[in-house]
């Protein structure tokens, strides 16, 4: 990808699940509401695929889909970056921290 920049704005990506718990993955890269909070608004809109992107793990970077992501399991082989459960308090760790509520994104800084 000539000429693309990127920019390590670490963010987590999670949704809310029924018991209230949070089930969430790290994102390395771009994690500005301007780069990843449109990406997420405009192209992960459905609980099928937040959970797609959700199972896959860990990623260093988000992709307008599942194919365009770079997934630290899938793509680079690594271990342990598998998603995380847990509370809001563990959730809300980044600068930016994008959760699925309800059918719609909100943004936790």
């Amino acid at each position: 990808m000539t000429g693309v920049q990127t920019c390590a704005l670490p963010i987590y990506i999670g949704k809310k699940l029924e018991d209230g718990s949070i089930k969430f993955i790290y994102c390395h890269f771009d994690g500005y509401p301007k780069h990843n909070g449109r990406i997420l608004k405009e192209h992960y809109s459905t609980e099928e695929q937040i959970n797609e992107l959700l199972e896959l793990g860990d990623l260093s970077s988000l992709g307008e889909n599942i194919k365009e992501c770079v997934f630290y399991g899938r793509d680079r082989g690594e271990v342990n970056v598998s998603s995380s459960i847990g509370t809001e308090k563990q959730f809300i760790k980044q600068e930016y921290n994008y959760l699925f509520v309800d059918g719609k994104w909100e943004i936790y800084y």
